[in-house]
């Protein structure tokens, strides 16, 4: 520690007035106006402190003065706090942006001579032209991080600008136990469940999602996921607030959902992962009857829809450019003929499914019945297309398929089993293009050990 004197910075505080709309989440900027610094270029409100103010004090004041709204203080959040000097002079300050989602009042210019403009504009698609400052306050706050750096150099532009030089350096929050959990995900975490104790990475290696299993002080668990995108987030939300809880305590609770992060917090289930299990005959059928009556809830959970058309021609032919090298003889044209088989079936109807149904996707509870999870896939499809994964396990087990139909309460007619065959053979040649070219070797050869059943079927 230097025995100089102390480095003092100013503090000034930012609001970012916070709505949602349909397009996506929207921010309150306005429009210096007059002889003030950077006028004619957007900002949020903002302002300094006075004496003696604490910081949760000043942003209220600001929104009043600036916007007219008001705000109680228990709505103030700490959103993200930057370090900037700016290109004039060479004073650095700190800047504390807040975020408040709740007010009264009408947003509205209450200082003419210090602001020409006022409006909502949507985090993806700012406005120009806005301070360089600001707009690294935001940055870092879309991106999710607790802070940034923005030292501005001499000569630097006060405006930001795409070609100019950004000078904003985020920085991310601290790791949760022993795992680097991302700031953003963690804010939004411990909103939903409170402060998390520890955390650890329970991602699957194959998929694009990201999955952590949370800890609370008390020893209470959550499971976070973050999906890979935006398709994937919006199906397994829909599915947990829609169809899931048609299957009770047999598979997870949505406790919270985040679209801008594209995440979600769901309840726990006791169980043992039934993905590489070695089970006795006996124990797989009694779970194969199990898993056929979850199918059935799920399929149940919402009226029946009819399908407009059925068009797979040209994903299958997609599929075999990349499957090819690895079929052998025969298998391009068996897929090709019940393409053809598939087109000429009568329109099927439609229900709520699982879309992954597979043993990976299976707990298997303390009491010894199966436990369902992760619905990113889920969609309205034939029934017949949740079954083609796990009839995987049906190979050489008819009593296992015999035990999921008894429990799903129905047999197939003869449109649907020529139908599961057609979707196994689709499947297949995407999971041979999909394995092959993702070094996924697990997936490719049930996708070949899949075609090879079907030549027995249906070319003795």
């Amino acid at each position: 520690m230097s025995g100089g004197a102390r480095h003092t910075v100013p503090v000034d505080v930012h609001l970012i007035l916070r709505c949602n709309r349909e397009s996506g989440p929207a921010v309150l900027l306005s429009r210096r106006a007059g002889p003030v610094y950077a006028s004619g270029l957007w900002h949020l409100p903002s302002g300094h402190l006075d004496p003696d103010e604490d910081m949760v004090d000043a942003v209220i004041r600001e929104a009043r003065e600036e916007t007219g709204v008001l705000i109680e203080a228990q709505d103030v959040t700490a959103a993200v706090t930057v370090h900037h000097r700016p290109p004039v002079g060479s004073r650095s300050r700190l800047g504390v942006f807040f975020e408040v989602r709740r007010w009264s009042g009408r947003p509205r210019i209450m200082e003419p001579d210090r602001c020409d403009g006022m409006d909502w504009y949507p985090l993806d698609a700012l406005p120009d032209p806005m301070v360089a400052y600001c707009r690294a306050g935001l940055d870092a706050y879309r991106a999710g991080l607790p802070a940034a750096v923005h030292f501005q150099q001499p000569g630097d532009a006060i405006e930001y600008g795409p070609d100019g030089a950004d000078r904003t350096r985020l920085l991310s929050g601290p790791p949760v136990g022993e795992v680097e959990l991302p700031y953003r995900l963690r804010v939004f975490a411990e909103r939903a469940i409170g402060r998390i104790a520890h955390a650890s990475e329970v991602s699957w290696v194959r998929t694009g999602s990201r999955v952590w299993k949370l800890t609370g002080p008390g020893g209470g668990t959550w499971y976070l996921k973050r999906h890979r995108g935006p398709k994937f987030h919006g199906r397994e939300v829909a599915a947990y607030r829609s169809w899931v809880p048609a299957l009770g305590p047999r598979a997870p609770r949505l406790v919270s959902a985040d679209a801008e992060a594209q995440a979600v917090v769901v309840t726990a289930l006791s169980g043992r992962p039934l993905h590489g299990m070695v089970l006795d005959p006996a124990d797989e059928a009694r779970i194969q009857h199990g898993l056929g009556r979850l199918t059935s809830a799920l399929h149940r959970s919402a009226p029946e829809r009819p399908a407009a058309s059925v068009t797979a021609a040209d994903k299958i032919k997609r599929h075999l450019e990349g499957a090819r090298p690895y079929l052998v003889n025969g298998d391009e044209d068996l897929v090709l003929a019940l393409a053809g088989t598939y087109a000429g079936l009568p329109l099927p109807s439609l229900v709520p499914t699982h879309g992954d149904l597979q043993y990976r996707n299976v707990l298997l509870g303390t009491d010894g019945e199966p436990l369902l999870f992760d619905f990113e896939r889920s969609e309205y499809n034939t029934a017949t297309r949740d079954m083609v994964r796990l009839s995987d396990t049906w190979t050489g087990r008819p009593d296992l398929r015999a035990a999921f139909l008894d429990g799903y309460g129905r047999r197939l007619t003869p449109a649907e089993e020529l139908r599961l065959d057609c979707e196994a053979a689709f499947d297949a040649v995407s999971g041979i293009a999909y394995g092959t070219s993702h070094g996924d070797p697990e997936v490719t050869e049930r996708g070949l050990r899949t075609l090879r059943r079907l030549h027995t079927i249906h070319h003795p």
